[in-house]
């Protein structure tokens, strides 16, 4: 009985492991299906994005696919800025990222802003780039 209540915690425990990495092998599976639609495509814990023929989609990977997408022409955008909390960031001088503040890029479109959070400066500073040199003036 004694060894029986030692090892209830540990089943619970590799139970609870199990399932939760089924449930993210299930969102970046959907989201797998989802980005061979695009020519360029990025997962991240916070968005997702793609690009096809000028135009990005973004939204959230959940384990039942791809849901809150929004689609733009990023010829519609007249900035594309890379930002850490509200300061706007140049890529060529990147501060230490170790902060808590979330990296973004920013799209101001002629009615609103889109930001799309990223997990890492590095790789938001990387889409910034490429995204400003695909854009079509």
């Amino acid at each position: 009985m004694e060894r029986g209540l030692i090892w209830l915690p540990l089943l619970i425990l590799i139970v609870g492991l199990t399932w939760t990495g089924w449930k993210e092998y299930q969102k970046v599976e959907s989201y797998r299906l989802w980005a061979e639609n695009f020519e360029q495509a990025k997962y991240d814990l916070y968005a997702v994005i793609g690009v096809k023929a000028g135009k990005l989609t973004w939204g959230k990977a959940t384990s039942k696919g791809v849901v809150e997408t929004e689609t733009f022409n990023l010829a519609d955008a007249s900035e594309i800025n890379l930002q850490l909390g509200d300061r706007k960031l140049e890529p060529e001088n990147l501060p230490d990222s170790k902060g808590k503040e979330t990296p973004q890029l920013a799209f101001l479109l002629s009615e609103k802003t889109i930001l799309i959070p990223f997990t890492e400066l590095d790789l938001a500073a990387k889409w910034q780039k490429y995204l400003t040199n695909l854009r079509v003036f």
